[in-house]
């Protein structure tokens, strides 16, 4: 009887509860447990004096973000959660007190924190939460601002290439709008990302199209563009040949009050040489000049080989002169195109010492290249 006696438990708390469920699925050490008290009748109804557990110890973005709530009295506005907004390191942190917020029956977010909140998320590389948020705003959730609209264009437009085409839907709902407009930070924008898409021929043809309809739309709309706008949709034209559009646009930089740079006149000519009109894309390269405008090596290059190529060689020869006087080399190419077109004209005497002439001004140019070049003419003069 006495053996019953000693198994039986008295009455327990739900805290007893608790840690009796929790010794019966974890094993238990009876070595290393202090041993228990004999029990006597008078006893048998009190509990056993097993440790109480700890409450969790918060964390500390826990305590900053209790702190933040507090700070957030009653009443607070939007200018009060963007200023609690902007002052999280942490930018979940700040899309906690975002969302707390926005549950507040008395409260309901702007444009202004819908701004900050996305570019809290870019910023700290929430890409889906941006998302997210931009999807919201679309969707209505707040008023509609042209910062806040630019920021998301910006937003599909740059780090997120699978959303390229959701920056031309918000362009789009931003016509619609009759409080929101597309400026020229937004064509500016569009025009960047179009021109990205420009790396090979046959896409460029591609998204030509678009970058016409953009032109028309923002001149319709009577948005002035400056010269950077303009000189993406020169280039843009340049690229696929349709010089005759890039002149047209290049006269009319003057009614926008734009005044071409050294990338407007590397476009142009460029494109006029590539179109086989050497001759006026080696006009706009005088008028750079005389400007004092210097153009990129590249230009020089494809100019050089297209006045070969038409066997205008002491024009060939003054711009290859020119750009090493502004220290750019020719690559082997350009060298190899203007001193053989040179021997097959019957002028071989004169390449090997224009190639010596190179030799001595060209700092770039290696043995290497100079053999190569050198061997070159041998092979064309035995000819």
């Amino acid at each position: 009887m006495s053996r019953f006696v000693l198994l039986r438990t008295p009455r327990t708390s739900p805290l007893t509860l608790f840690s009796g469920r929790l010794s019966s699925t974890t094993s238990f050490d009876h070595s290393i447990a202090p041993p228990l008290p004999p029990q006597s009748e008078s006893h048998q109804s009190l509990a056993p004096n097993y440790p109480i557990p700890k409450l969790r110890t918060r964390t500390p973005l826990e305590k900053q973000f209790e702190s933040w709530l507090q700070n957030l009295k009653s009443g607070f506005t939007s200018l009060d959660v963007d200023q609690a907004l902007r002052a999280q390191s942490d930018p979940d942190l700040a899309l906690d007190i975002f969302r707390w917020t926005a549950q507040q029956r008395y409260y309901k977010h702007t444009h202004l924190t819908y701004l900050t909140m996305i570019e809290i998320s870019i910023s700290g590389k929430r890409y889906r939460v941006a998302e997210t948020l931009m999807e919201e705003v679309l969707a209505g959730a707040c008023p509609p601002s042209l910062p806040l609209f630019n920021t998301m264009i910006k937003f599909c437009c740059g780090r997120r290439k699978l959303l390229f085409n959701r920056a031309f839907d918000i362009y789009k709902k931003m016509q619609k709008s009759g409080d929101v407009k597309p400026n020229l930070e937004t064509y500016t924008l569009l025009f960047n990302t179009l021109l990205g898409k420009f790396n090979k021929l046959n896409v460029s043809y591609v998204y030509l199209h678009a970058v016409r309809l953009l032109a028309r739309q923002m001149k319709a709309s009577g948005v002035i563009p400056d010269t950077f706008v303009l000189n993406m949709i020169i280039k843009a034209y340049s690229t696929c040949l349709e010089v005759d559009e890039a002149i047209r646009v290049f006269r009319e930089m003057g009614l926008y009050g734009c005044e071409p740079n050294a990338f407007t006149y590397s476009y142009m000519v460029k494109g006029l040489c590539e179109k086989g009109r050497v001759n006026q894309g080696f006009g706009f390269y005088k008028e750079m000049r005389m400007k004092g405008l210097v153009p990129k090596g590249s230009t020089c290059m494809i100019l050089i080989c297209s006045l070969a190529m038409e066997r205008r060689f002491e024009d060939a020869i003054e711009v290859a002169f020119d750009a090493l006087g502004n220290s750019m080399s020719p690559d082997l190419l350009t060298y190899k195109t203007l001193l053989e077109e040179m021997c097959k004209d019957g002028r071989g005497n004169e390449a090997f010492e224009l190639l010596e002439g190179f030799r001595k001004r060209d700092s770039l140019m290696n043995e290497k290249t100079y053999n190569t070049l050198l061997n070159g003419l041998h092979f064309l003069s035995r000819e």
